[in-house]
């Protein structure tokens, strides 16, 4: 059977899936459908093999202030808010683990961002990383940003990360 991505249908059997975290899981059960089907908030895509959800990304529209951005990325952009893909959730179940899905699952959403700039303007993904997922957005070339406003202080924080238009490789180059 081979891995396909796709769009959360509302037919989708989510309660099976399990990551491991509560959090990310309590999203998928409960407020994934939702959020995409009746408040529009961000779409999910599935990645499923055999009828089995064996991970999914959430993206919504966002914007970054320019503030926030590493200063050697800021160069000649507007100083206003500026257009970016957030990546805000991605998780993988623990029975996919170790097969490149979750990587799959980021390059669907790193060639949403493309197509996104392309079709109504982007400059980058922004994702608020778990501290155990750090290193994962750290391979990829995603860089930690500056924190503007905000601090939760009761919890491990997120390290909000960027990934520039400029470094999502274009279709063909796989």
């Amino acid at each position: 059977m081979s891995l396909q991505i796709r769009v959360l249908e509302p037919s989708d059997e989510r309660s099976r899936f399990a990551s491991g975290n509560p959090d990310l899981d309590r999203y998928f059960h409960r407020f994934a459908g939702q959020n995409q089907f009746r408040h529009h908030l961000g779409v999910t895509y599935v990645a499923v093999e055999g009828g089995d959800i064996l991970g999914f990304v959430t993206v919504a529209a966002s914007e970054i202030a320019i503030e926030a951005l590493p200063e050697a990325r800021r160069g000649r952009l507007p100083r206003y808010p500026l257009p970016v893909l957030r990546v805000a959730r991605l998780a993988v179940s623990v029975s996919g683990r170790g097969r490149g899905i979750g990587r799959a699952l980021l390059r669907y959403a790193l060639r949403l961002a493309r197509r996104t700039a392309a079709e109504i303007g982007c400059v980058g993904v922004v994702v608020d990383a778990k501290p155990e997922a750090r290193g994962f957005y750290l391979r990829y070339g995603f860089e930690p940003l500056t924190v503007v406003e905000g601090a939760l202080l009761d919890r491990p924080e997120p390290t909000p990360m960027f990934l520039p238009l400029s470094a999502i490789p274009l279709p063909a180059d796989r």
